[in-house]
């Protein structure tokens, strides 16, 4: 069935769009799924992922504008990144086999463990050493929970916080993880979902929020202090998590 355009679609996504787009400048990348339930007030899911899966690539690239080589942890992207590309293949395999309902109740569950552990400590980072087969495990969840949900920040978030990295260094790190996943994942989604139509035409309109919604995100990670950028990443952890765990219920209760 073909979308129809509506002022209310056009606002809605748009604002989603931004959204998506501000939390990249914020915070380097990881919380799409933060905007997703917006757009999907107004389109299916799998609308809704084929339109960005585009999208995601602009706000990545234009994002490489802040994020530059000097804000990438290169030794932890040596460990993440294969196991991105791993985990992308293992997600588009599951995306057409297994029950997605059970994949977000499980994601949110972890989640909301590893942020009950943080609060336990009193929202102090513990900061532990690096270690290769976690990176990879990271590297590899992360691929298929973003191939199957849009959902690639939590296991991401859940190797990255505990190193104590600078949020410079945090940000930077997310932003590149996430354009080389956007990047790959961007053609197992438009087979799933090809944008035509009412479609594409939105996708093009809503590119117009990249440049400012990326750009604002960024001035407002400039204001943060390191604890502040750590709280509030830890706190779009927790809203990533109800998100996913209420599709993931929900779906089950319909």
């Amino acid at each position: 069935m073909e979308l129809e355009l509506t002022a209310t679609t056009l606002l809605v996504t748009f604002a989603g769009v931004f959204l998506i787009c501000f939390m990249k400048g914020a915070f380097g990348g990881g919380f799409a799924i933060v905007g997703i339930p917006l757009l999907s007030l107004v389109m299916d899911p799998i609308t809704a992922g084929g339109l960005l899966a585009p999208l995601f690539i602009a706000m990545d690239l234009f994002g490489l504008r802040y994020w530059k080589p000097s804000t990438w942890s290169k030794p932890d992207l040596g460990l993440l990144v294969p196991g991105l590309v791993v985990g992308i293949g293992v997600g588009y395999w599951l995306f057409r086999v297994m029950d997605h309902r059970a994949v977000a109740i499980v994601m949110a569950a972890i989640t909301l463990i590893f942020v009950g552990l943080w609060f336990k400590a009193g929202g102090e980072v513990s900061v532990r050493p690096r270690s290769s087969p976690k990176a990879v495990a990271a590297g590899v969840t992360s691929g298929i929970t973003t191939m199957v949900a849009h959902s690639g920040g939590p296991p991401l978030a859940m190797y990255l916080l505990p190193l104590g990295l600078s949020k410079q260094l945090y940000a930077g790190t997310t932003s590149l993880f996430f354009t080389v996943g956007n990047l790959l994942k961007a053609v197992p989604w438009l087979l799933l979902a090809k944008p035509t139509g009412n479609v594409l035409s939105l996708m093009l309109i809503c590119l117009l929020a990249v440049p400012s919604g990326v750009w604002l995100g960024w001035r407002l990670h400039a204001r943060l202090d390191q604890r502040q950028m750590y709280r509030a990443c830890y706190g779009l952890l927790v809203v990533t998590a109800v998100k996913l765990l209420w599709d993931g219920i929900g779906g089950y209760i319909a």
